[in-house]
């Protein structure tokens, strides 16, 4: 998928492991700004190592937005029976506003259709609110499903039903 937003040709395709450094320095620097909002267990689960995203590409497909060359957005999916869970969903500080976030709920949202699921299930916290909006806005809706908590940090579950 191709889009463009002012000076930013963005594009968005599969991840692959030769990704994993560039996933996981947009993963830290999308969250360094919260770190004091998690405990550092959560924060560390949050910002994985480019080893540990190299071994999550094997549970589940990941895409990446590029602009001019360059990572800047990322999201993984994890397939569970007839739902799909979003996680490791960031955009760079500096590539925020272009709509990336709703590119790649779009881009989930088709792959979901395309492989039979639907349900869409996220967790987030409670602070990161422009991504609540974002998820809010995307037809997620909070949920009392589980999980609520990441090593010690509040979590709320939210869940899209598909058409």
């Amino acid at each position: 998928m191709n889009a463009k937003a002012d000076n930013f040709a963005i594009q968005i395709r599969f991840a692959t492991k030769d990704d994993a450094p560039a996933i996981a320095s947009v993963l830290h620097d999308s969250f360094i700004e919260y770190e004091s909002l998690y405990t550092p267990e959560a924060f560390a689960a949050t910002t994985p190592t480019s080893d540990q995203v190299r071994n999550r590409l094997g549970e589940g497909p990941a895409w990446v937005v590029t602009s001019n060359g360059a990572i800047v957005g990322t999201v993984s999916v994890v397939d569970r029976a007839a739902e799909l869970y979003i996680r490791g969903m960031a955009v760079l500080p500096s590539a925020r506003g272009l709509g990336i976030g709703e590119l790649l709920l779009r881009v989930i949202e088709t792959f979901a259709s395309r492989h039979g699921k639907n349900r869409l299930v996220l967790s987030t916290t409670p602070f990161l609110a422009r991504a609540i909006r974002l998820y809010e806005n995307a037809g997620f809706r909070a949920s009392g499903e589980g999980p609520d908590d990441l090593l010690g940090t509040p979590l709320i579950t939210m869940i899209r039903i598909l058409e």
